[in-house]
């Protein structure tokens, strides 16, 4: 399988000739995704896509067409997604893959509940939103004007967006890829959450910030005959280095890029933890759950470098504005970005519907376990980060928020 063809499989990842193992592999949902517990093919979901195709059927809502970018800015809109999230991908890792490359990256945005992708020039946009039950779901809107009456549902993606890396449940994931000799080499990658050491991240990607870690693997040439020697070009956007016509921002924000890689696993636990629980093997719902559970309290996140991070986007502002706040003004939204991603050490993905949603004995599972975490019940190495004092401020802000 030659690159062009790899990479139209986006949620596999090839990693041929790559040695750096993933520390952090954890188990995999092993049943159907029809199993009779789960029935995800053929259960009507209930995501803000559907509440949006809903206003559309009855008239409070319509999509607009603009001859730059499509039905983009619309959706955007009617889906409360931030441009100031706006991510670019230039290695071909989309159903649209041949009109990808590094003049013309694929744009992603995103809320806490769905992501839309964009290629300039393609023919649909890529839409993958949060159902409480079923997890990912994805949706594509054809790119022609009037042809966009509503958000169609698309379950072709699994082709790609059902993999190991996806932990065997539908779900998107951040990849990373190397640069290659030619473009006849094989293509290697792996996948990326807040696990990865940040010098391993972002190959493939455009990466913009006013303070970037001098080691990553963003922003360099897809074709290399040489291994780079120098760091990669630090940018505070890419305005003056692609055409950014119908692009809705200069920005392919380091910020944003952190947290849609932490999101995006997040998530993709959540919907393993629902599903095993759904089918009650305790053994595999407890290392689910407890999986899950660790990943939200951030055990293992990869450091940020001496120096720290700042986007140029706006969109850690944006991000911080939203969600709730304690008495005291503290948010699990709250930013770090000196040694880690968040102030506090657990997600803000815990206020998502993915999370509330989970069986009875599931959450109530999880919620036990982050409580005896967080009032030093459970200890050991893989919490030592926690003193004391950020887990009574991370317990207050939990007990007062949710």
């Amino acid at each position: 399988m030659r690159v062009s063809r790899l990479f139209a499989f986006a949620g596999v990842v090839y990693a041929t000739g790559f040695s750096v193992a993933v520390a952090q592999r954890t188990g995999a949902f092993a049943e159907s995704l029809n199993h009779p517990a789960i029935l995800y093919s053929t259960t009507a979901a209930n995501t803000v896509v559907d509440e949006l195709n809903r206003k559309l059927a009855d008239g409070s809502a319509a999509l607009t067409f603009d001859e730059q970018s499509g039905y983009l800015k619309s959706v955007l809109d009617l889906l409360k997604v931030p441009v100031e999230s706006q991510l670019l991908v230039y290695s071909p890792t989309s159903q649209q893959a041949e009109k990808i490359n590094p003049q013309n990256p694929r744009a992603i945005y995103f809320n806490d509940n769905v992501s839309v992708g964009y290629v300039r020039g393609g023919g649909i946009l890529e839409i993958v939103a949060q159902d409480a039950r079923l997890g990912s779901v994805f949706y594509v809107v054809h790119q022609q004007a009037g042809a966009a009456r509503n958000l169609g549902r698309e379950q072709q993606c699994l082709r790609c967006h059902l993999s190991w890396d996806t932990l065997g449940v539908p779900g998107m994931s951040v990849l990373s890829t190397f640069p290659r000799k030619t473009k006849d080499d094989y293509a290697n990658g792996f996948f990326v959450d807040h696990y990865r050491p940040i010098a391993q991240r972002w190959g493939g990607w455009y990466v913009t910030g006013k303070r970037v870690p001098a080691k990553h693997m963003g922003n360099f040439p897809l074709f290399m005959p040489k291994p780079a020697l120098t760091p990669p070009p630090a940018r505070v956007s890419m305005a003056g280095q692609i055409d950014l016509t119908s692009y809705l921002t200069p920005y392919s924000d380091i910020v944003a890029l952190m947290v849609l890689e932490h999101q995006v696993h997040a998530a993709n636990l959540m919907t393993r933890a629902n599903w095993e629980a759904r089918l009650n093997q305790p053994a595999r719902v407890t290392e689910a759950v407890e999986t899950l559970v660790d990943y939200l309290l951030f055990v293992d996140e990869a450091p940020i470098p001496a120096g720290g991070i700042e986007g140029s986007s706006g969109f850690a502002e944006k991000f911080q504005a939203t969600g709730p706040r304690d008495s005291k003004g503290r948010s699990l939204r709250d930013f770090d970005l000196n040694t880690r991603l968040m102030n506090y050490p657990l997600s803000y993905m815990i206020y998502s519907q993915g999370f509330a949603a989970l069986p009875p004995a599931a959450k109530e599972m999880a919620m036990d376990r982050i409580k005896r975490v967080l009032s030093g019940e459970i200890t050991g190495p893989n919490y030592a980060r926690l003193t004391p004092a950020i887990r009574q401020a991370t317990t207050e802000i939990l007990k007062e928020t949710m």
